[in-house]
């Protein structure tokens, strides 16, 4: 019986250099929010038949994301790697527009702060469907999955 979800994610920790208690907070939303519900399959056919729930793994390696992907009882399954090449500007300018919306939250007025939000989610909203995009015919994902997967791939991008 297929269950395409995704029941538990990690980040590569020795991918990640250093990161703020904003970015932190960004990270744990992010996972609660994919946990809570996601749509995620892989298109490979496995030996088994084996089509979820899964447990994923994302790690930046030579400028690529590895997506490693496991049973629900961790054993591995697969490993799925993008180029990350035309990921560079979406996440430059989403690391930048996160930066003044983390200022504004502090100092600007409410209508300063939804405008920068509504820049925020524009952006974030294009690489979502760029992610979409470079996972057709690997991994079948939703909007929202897509989204959550770009705020844990620009966490895995923070250099400090």
């Amino acid at each position: 019986m297929a269950d395409p979800r995704i029941i538990d994610v990690e980040l590569d920790q020795a991918t990640i250099v250093w990161r703020s208690a904003d970015v932190e907070q960004e990270r744990r939303i992010a996972i609660f929010d994919l946990l809570e519900g996601n749509h995620f399959a892989p298109q490979r056919e496995h030996e088994d038949g084996y089509k979820g729930p899964y447990v994923v793994r994302l790690r930046v390696e030579e400028g690529r994301l590895a997506i490693d992907i496991g049973r629900e009882d961790r054993s591995p399954l697969e490993s799925v790697i993008l180029g990350l090449g035309r990921f560079r500007r979406p996440i430059k300018d989403y690391f930048a527009i996160c930066d003044s919306y983390f200022q504004a939250i502090r100092n600007a007025t409410p209508q300063q702060i939804e405008t920068v939000d509504m820049a925020r989610r524009a952006i974030h909203n294009e690489a979502a469907e760029l992610l979409v995009e470079r996972m057709a015919g690997k991994i079948e994902v939703d909007f929202d999955t897509a989204r959550r997967l770009f705020t844990l791939i620009c966490v895995l991008h923070i250099k400090g």
